[in-house]
């Protein structure tokens, strides 16, 4: 006989799990698209699928949102773009076309075409002029010269090899430039860029107010030429939702484009459905079914992107109707509870996703704000609302003595609000505020 030393036991367990099935998937996916990408993966569908159509009619409220490069400020006629080229070229397309319109066909203008090969994307020379000489086969002096003749064409700045000779380049162009803009970056240009300005006053008899002219002058200069060549300079957003306030009372609408409209071809469907054949029935039910999943999920997606949206509102009164625009923490966790989803729902749902006021254009994601300390006696600030005082802070401090990052610890304390020094320095730098030391103005 034998002796087993082990019993087997049978026994049944019963556990949950969550199918992700591929309709699953394709809803999250549906939740987590843009405007732009919804509107592009329903046009797809459409071509398979010949029951649907999409309702691309727009509405009041779907003009797009334009983020420009830059921006113009005045009212005089001047069109400040006008110089800008078409930025479907590329930058070396621009310059090539430059070389050919302005040079003739010279041993020299090869070597030009040769540097132009390594501007990169900003507009500075990529490769040293002896490296050149070398690849080509040239005289270091020949390539110096066909760098000088890639220097005068535009953008202003190209072909420069650091910073200091892109500004230059740009200051030689310009005929509005300080007088002595030019001479100053040339022979000071580490102690101009870090207000090191008193040996260079002294030096050329010059006042501190001069030097700040000349400082205030550099910053409209750019220090990428090249920028914004080869791609749009214009990006369009349709926001998915639109805050409009009406006698102190807020609303939340939808936009067609945040929430597309697909329509049922009842039409094709009964004219194909009269077939007797078996195969063209069993498509057509499975693209109905296709048809009524979508509508489902888009539908889906534009209540859950409308509910948020009311939630944030609700949540954020203050921002929409105090000209200060106040954040209160808001954390994504937070808002899931209240709607009754899962907070990957809600990351989803903000993400690419975007809300119009009659003053700007912002993401969702932009009202989701950490805590920061503040006093027991008030309520807890935003990180947010925290870089809104310092940025006030230093808007209202005399420039002549700017204040020091512990002056406006100091301050902020005396507001209730409770943060280190280290982080008064990360506001500044998130904010793009520089040292006291470099925001003294010298003034006439």
């Amino acid at each position: 006989m034998l002796n087993f030393s082990h019993q087997l036991n049978q026994q049944q367990k019963q556990s949950q799990k969550l199918a992700m099935t591929q309709a699953l998937q394709q809803s999250i996916q549906i939740l987590q698209y843009s405007t732009d990408d919804l509107l592009a993966y329903l046009e797809n569908k459409t071509l398979e699928n010949p029951l649907m159509e999409m309702d691309v009619t727009t509405g009041i409220y779907d003009e797009p949102y334009a983020v420009r490069g830059a921006s113009y400020q005045g009212d005089d006629e001047q069109n400040v773009f006008a110089n800008i080229p078409d930025n479907s070229v590329s930058l070396f397309e621009y310059l090539i076309e430059q070389i050919h319109l302005n040079y003739r066909d010279t041993y020299l203008r090869q070597l030009i075409i040769f540097l132009v090969e390594f501007i990169d994307v900003n507009g500075y020379l990529s490769i040293d002029l002896e490296d050149a000489a070398e690849k080509t086969g040239s005289e270091y002096i020949q390539m110096l010269d066909a760098l000088t003749l890639l220097q005068q064409l535009d953008p202003p700045g190209v072909g420069a090899r650091d910073l200091q000779e892109a500004l230059m380049l740009q200051i030689e162009r310009d005929e509005s430039a300080p007088e002595m803009a030019y001479i100053v970056l040339e022979e000071h240009f580490e102690s101009f860029a870090n207000k090191k300005w008193k040996p260079i006053a002294s030096q050329y008899k010059i006042s501190l107010a001069d030097i700040q002219e000349i400082y205030d002058y550099v910053q409209t200069l750019t220090p990428n030429p090249g920028a914004g060549f080869g791609e749009s300079f214009e990006h369009q957003i349709y926001p998915d939702i639109i805050v409009k306030e009406e006698d102190g009372m807020l609303s939340v609408l939808s936009t067609k484009r945040g929430q597309p409209n697909i329509v049922f071809q009842k039409k094709y469907f009964d004219q194909m459905n009269q077939s007797d054949d078996k195969e063209v029935k069993k498509y057509l039910k499975e693209k109905q079914a296709e048809f009524e999943w979508l509508q489902k999920s888009v539908l889906q997606r534009g209540e859950t992107i409308l509910r948020v949206g009311e939630e944030i509102v609700k949540r954020q009164h203050a921002f929409f109707t105090d000209p200060n625009r106040p954040l209160k923490p808001l954390k994504l966790k937070e808002l899931a509870e209240i709607i009754g989803v899962h907070e990957s729902t809600i990351s989803r749902a903000v993400n690419g996703k975007y809300l119009q006021t009659d003053f700007g254009v912002f993401e969702l994601r932009h009202f989701f704000t950490t805590a920061v300390g503040g006093s027991e006696s008030e309520e807890e600030t935003s990180a947010s609302n925290v870089q809104q005082l310092v940025q006030r802070i230093v808007d209202q401090e005399d420039k002549r003595k700017p204040l020091s990052d512990q002056k406006i610890l100091e301050l902020l304390k005396e507001q209730g609000v409770e943060i280190s020094r280290r982080t008064v320095a990360k506001y500044r730098d998130i904010l793009g505020i520089p040292s006291s030391t470099n925001r003294k103005r010298y003034e006439s």
